[in-house]
């Protein structure tokens, strides 16, 4: 029952892997704690090492299907995925040393700052009166960026989406470009992120609940959700939906809200 479930909920990252560039990670990680809620404390680090696991396999399949004229906007962008890589390999060691309790709730407390912001700052759902730039002359993110984006990310497991898509809003993109742009990022985080977790020890408490990883990751999770997912993305990138640019930026917000929500019910 759980394994179909999970696969509903597939369907579900699918589809905010294409519109809001998550990569079914973010939506994975609330799902894999309640699915692995047998693990007690050591829920919430496999979670986001599944998630890793997830997002890459969505966030390289979207990327690969996501036009050229779009993905040249990262063009030049080397230094910043290779600091998105550098700091999601320390994020991921973090989260191994770190106790569950702390990753838990910081998941909840950034979701929720970054909710306020994005309501209370201009840029992302209204335009930012003293950026300096034309909204049709998008800025490209600072390389600086990358590696303190790449550590947040994989420590809440939260793909980098959460932190990229704001930031890309804001330097002039918009939201269709800013999401299908997060993919190809996403990837640059969960890239390391999997190789970290697959290569800790299993935590003690999945022998007990009969949970089977390989590292940090619990595979049937990760198939699961990725059996729901696959096939959307290829659909949805095939004939993606026309969303007016701002119902998609309030739809966003509305996403964080739900999933935080989630991670309360989940303490």
């Amino acid at each position: 029952m759980d394994f179909v479930m999970l696969i509903g909920v597939g369907l579900l990252t699918g589809v905010t892997t294409v519109l809001f560039g998550f990569g079914g990670g973010f939506v994975a990680v609330p799902v894999v704690v309640w699915a692995d809620a047998a693990l007690g404390a050591d829920a919430m680090r496999v979670a986001t090492a599944t998630s890793a696991l997830v997002m890459v396999v969505n966030a390289g399949f979207a990327t690969a299907v996501t036009p050229r004229r779009v993905l040249l906007s990262l063009r030049g962008s080397g230094i910043l995925l290779l600091l998105l890589a550098a700091g999601a390999s320390a994020g991921a060691l973090a989260t191994r040393l770190a106790p569950s309790a702390l990753a838990h709730w910081a998941f909840v407390a950034y979701v929720a700052l970054t909710i306020a912001d994005l309501l209370l700052r201009p840029g992302f759902l209204r335009p930012d009166l003293h950026a300096g730039t034309a909204a049709d002359t998008p800025r490209p993110l600072p390389s600086a960026l990358g590696a303190p984006i790449g550590a947040v990310a994989a420590f809440l497991g939260v793909g980098g989406s959460v932190m990229t898509v704001p930031a890309m809003r804001r330097a002039g993109h918009t939201m269709s470009v800013a999401t299908a742009l997060a993919n190809p990022l996403t990837l640059a985080i969960a890239l390391p992120a999997t190789a970290v977790s697959l290569c800790v020890a299993v935590v003690p408490a999945a022998t007990h609940a009969q949970v089977r990883l390989v590292g940090l990751i619990d595979l049937r999770a990760a198939s699961a959700l990725l059996l729901g997912a696959l096939p959307v993305i290829a659909v949805l990138r095939r004939r993606p939906p026309r969303i007016p640019d701002r119902i998609h930026a309030w739809a966003y917000i509305g996403l964080l809200f739900t999933v935080t929500v989630a991670m309360l019910f989940l303490v």
